[in-house]
């Protein structure tokens, strides 16, 4: 079964390519790995509040996880998996490519107003040596254009 691996952050483009990633999967039978990473300059505190930051973004990321697996499972049928990560977001996202063979497309948002976005810049920069295809979705586009699309 193909994988579409998309990344859940704070931007607003990440909603499109959520919506991209599970009508592509419920289409073509495949499923949803739903990747967060937690970058590693929230806990350069001391210890104790490094592991209060760590466990308060973890509920936050599976707070905003819940909401876009209810419309995946209500609207399209796809049970997505949430995978955390901590570190850098494009060695994170390498390295659960590497580590999950199913993945099959990396499924991106680009931003519609003021550039495409910093994951979106840098992996495009080096799509050719990505070992699985790119899919950038447009943050601008309607939910009936996602559906045309899809």
């Amino acid at each position: 079964m193909r994988k579409f691996l998309v990344i859940l952050d704070d931007s607003r483009e990440c909603l499109n390519a959520m919506r991209y990633a599970a009508m592509r999967a419920a289409k073509t039978g495949g499923s949803v790995t739903i990747l967060s990473v937690i970058p590693p300059e929230e806990f350069n505190h001391w210890l104790g509040v490094g592991t209060l930051m760590r466990e308060e973004a973890r509920e936050r990321i599976e707070a905003h996880y819940e909401v876009f697996a209810k419309w995946m499972r209500d609207r399209q049928s796809v049970d997505p998996e949430l995978v955390i990560r901590e570190g850098e977001s494009v060695a994170q996202i390498m390295a659960q490519i590497k580590d999950d063979p199913e993945i099959g497309v990396l499924v991106l948002g680009a931003g519609d107003d003021g550039g495409p976005g910093p994951l979106v810049s840098h992996l495009s920069k080096g799509a050719g040596g990505l070992p699985i295809p790119l899919t950038i979705v447009p943050g601008g586009l309607s939910k009936d254009e996602l559906e045309a699309i899809t």
